[in-house]
């Protein structure tokens, strides 16, 4: 289940009361630095000017592929591991603007996911270590460690057992 905050709007759709909830200065940085991140080819570069100028938690090795589209409002609130890859143009939200409401949530990537292309990742989530998304995966829910999932709507493909089994066929089929 996503953890979220609420915060409920009245008058217009909470999207038309967005510099009520976040300093429209604070999002034109975010936006030049998120696109210069998304064009960057050094991975180091990139994380640097996320840590420092979005205030994005990533720790070492970890691997934000080209066009992963950050939270441009909220980036500060986005956890990534070490050792983890996210894949081609993944969007990874910690915000929902809605009709009658918009809610935050902590978006945490544990240490050693892989994520792939085109996946959307919505506020609130947490995909625990060692987890792998597959491509085009919409993680609506939190995903547990080990875990193999994909789809839209996302399911759990193979658990972490079944995945170390899986493995360990693997391995035996090969030494024949």
């Amino acid at each position: 289940m996503r953890k979220t905050k609420r915060y409920p709007v009245s008058k217009s759709n909470s999207l038309w009361q967005i510099y009520d909830t976040v300093p429209l200065f604070k999002v034109m940085k975010n936006f030049i630095f998120i696109q210069l991140g998304r064009y960057s080819p050094s991975l180091k570069l990139k994380n640097w000017m996320y840590r420092r100028f979005l205030r994005m938690k990533i720790d070492d090795q970890t691997a934000l592929a080209l066009m992963v589209m950050p939270d441009v409002m909220f980036p500060e609130k986005i956890y990534i591991g070490k050792n983890a890859i996210v894949g081609y143009n993944t969007t990874i939200l910690a915000h929902e603007y809605l009709i009658k409401e918009y809610r935050l949530g902590d978006v945490i990537i544990g240490d050693e996911v892989m994520i792939g292309a085109n996946c959307t990742i919505l506020p609130g989530v947490t995909i625990a270590d060692g987890a792998v998304v597959s491509a085009a995966t919409l993680v609506h829910e939190n995903v547990p460690a080990g875990a193999f999932v994909g789809g839209n709507p996302m399911r759990v493909i193979y658990t972490k057992e079944e995945m170390e089994q899986r493995k360990q066929a693997e391995k035996q089929k090969s030494k024949k």
